[in-house]
C-alpha cells in the first residue's frame, strides 16, 4: 500500500513534474523543456531583470520541490522531476529575443543537447552534488552553456539568416 500524499507533497510534485510533464512515459526531460518554451514566450515582453527574477524563483522553488518529491517517492533525481529542465531552458534563452518563436525553438535544441551530453562542468555538478540542489543546478549549468551558444548565434547573425529562409 502506497502512502497518501499530503497537500504540500501534491503541490511539490506538481511543480517538480512541471504540471505533470515529468510523467510522460518517453523522454520526460524533453517534455519538461517543452513546457518551458511557451512560458518563455509569454514572458518575452518583461524586462530582463524580471525574467531573471522569475528564473531565480524557478530555480529556488524547483530545488525545494525536487527535494520534496524525491523524498516522497524515495528516490534521488527521479526522471519524473523536470522543473530543472524548465530552469535550465530559462537560463539558455534569458539573453536572446524571446518574442521570436524560432529563437526559442533553437534554444530548445541547444539546451537539450547540453542537458543530454552533460559536458564539463555539468556532469561534475550532477555527480558531486548528491542532493536536490544538484538535481536542479546541473541543468542550470547546462543552461549557462546553452546561453553562451545562443549569444554566439545571435552575435554572428545566425538568427537573422534563419528568419530570412523562413
Amino acid at each position: 500500500m502506497s502512502k497518501s500524499p499530503a497537500p504540500v507533497d501534491v503541490f511539490a510534485i506538481s511543480i517538480a513534474t512541471a504540471g505533470g510533464a515529468g510523467f510522460a512515459p518517453i523522454a520526460p526531460g524533453t517534455w519538461g523543456t517543452a513546457v518551458a518554451v511557451p512560458l518563455a514566450f509569454l514572458l518575452a515582453g518583461v524586462p530582463l531583470w524580471i525574467f531573471g527574477a522569475v528564473t531565480a524563483a524557478v530555480i529556488l522553488v524547483g530545488i525545494w520541490a525536487a527535494g520534496r518529491a524525491d523524498a516522497f517517492w524515495g528516490t534521488h533525481d527521479s526522471g519524473r522531476i523536470v522543473i530543472d529542465e524548465v530552469a535550465g531552458y530559462f537560463v539558455t534563452v534569458a539573453l536572446v529575443d524571446r518574442s521570436q518563436w524560432w529563437i526559442l525553438i533553437v534554444g530548445f535544441f541547444v539546451f537539450r543537447a547540453f542537458d543530454i551530453v552533460k559536458p564539463p562542468p555539468v556532469r561534475a555538478i550532477d555527480k558531486r552534488m548528491d542532493n536536490a540542489a544538484g538535481v536542479v543546478l546541473d541543468d542550470v549549468a547546462a543552461g549557462i552553456q546553452g546561453a553562451v551558444v545562443m549569444l554566439a548565434l545571435d552575435y554572428f547573425g545566425a538568427f537573422d539568416a534563419l528568419i530570412s529562409r523562413l
